[in-house]
């Protein structure tokens, strides 16, 4: 691989040793690559992941209905290494036929029903269980509008300025001046939005929040890239303001340790989760640095 000026050729071929350390999991075919059956537990729920920041607002949800008191939130939470091509076995896929991490299934319906895409996740939970989605019309839009804004500009944040700046085999000027460029605006949006609001969709915590905090929030708080002074993170006040409340709760302390595969063992968190681990003073202690959840 060179950096000089690229012409691309007329037809497009895959160079199999051209992808730096992403390389062995990418691939421009879907499908399996091998079988392997997915593990199924005792819980309504079967969480298929791994703590990304895709994987996080899963974890974060989940937890959030157990502190509410949702039973039927009760999960089991199965890893899945992406680094070592597990997104790829046949009952995964399955399941997800992107190979992308989350994937869900709801075993407490017949028949039994699969999800995957973080949105389509949070969005069904807070459905079935009532709990982080305005029901009023003018709320309800603003949320949802959020959300799908977190769908749409994530990608800009991970996959364009994350990969040119962290994981690429070579440093590319332009590649990462554009993706910081358009990185800037987003948190510039957001931060225009939190100096008006508590939270994205207003006054309440919702599953926006869920969906953004685990890429902004992370970012602003110096925790994905380490590109917090690249990007100056620190002028986007409101929106630190926004991230240091949501890492506060428990419920997001706790989502974030789930499926993680990586960190200090302190950080991770491989178990089967029931409501009944979620005390009262645990309980309390969220109502008190969060205040409403609903």
């Amino acid at each position: 691989m060179s950096d000089a000026p690229y012409t691309p050729p007329k037809i497009w071929t895959w160079n199999q040793s051209g992808g730096g350390q992403l390389a062995s999991i990418n691939r421009p075919i879907a499908g399996a690559t091998h079988d392997a059956a997915l593990p199924v537990g005792r819980h309504p729920l079967q969480l298929y992941s791994l703590a990304t920041p895709n994987g996080v607002k899963v974890t974060v949800m989940l937890e959030e209905l157990l502190a509410l008191g949702h039973a039927g939130a009760e999960y089991d939470a199965w890893p899945i290494d992406i680094m070592k091509g597990e997104q790829f076995g046949s009952g995964f896929v399955n399941v997800n036929p992107n190979s992308k991490i989350p994937a869900l299934v709801d075993r407490s319906v017949e028949p039994n029903l699969r999800l995957f895409e973080s949105g389509a996740i949070l969005f069904y939970l807070a459905e079935k269980f009532g709990a982080l989605l305005p029901t009023d019309a003018a709320g309800r839009a603003e949320c949802m509008s959020w959300l799908f804004w977190q769908m749409g500009s994530a990608p800009l944040l991970g996959g364009g300025f994350g990969h040119f700046y962290t994981y690429a085999p070579i440093k590319i000027e332009y590649a990462i001046d554009r993706y910081a460029m358009e990185v800037k605006r987003q948190l510039d949006v957001l931060d225009r939005r939190l100096a008006q609001v508590e939270y994205l969709g207003g006054a309440a915590y919702t599953i926006a929040d869920i969906a953004t905090y685990p890429w902004y929030g992370a970012l602003v708080r110096g925790e994905v890239y380490g590109a917090g002074e690249f990007l100056q993170v620190a002028e986007y006040r409101h929106v630190q303001r926004w991230a240091e409340g949501i890492a506060a709760r428990p419920t997001v302390q706790r989502g974030r340790k789930v499926n993680c595969l990586f960190g200090a063992p302190a950080d991770q968190l491989h178990e089967r989760h029931d409501a009944r681990d979620f005390d009262t003073k645990t309980q309390d202690k969220l109502a008190a640095v969060a205040g409403t959840t609903s």
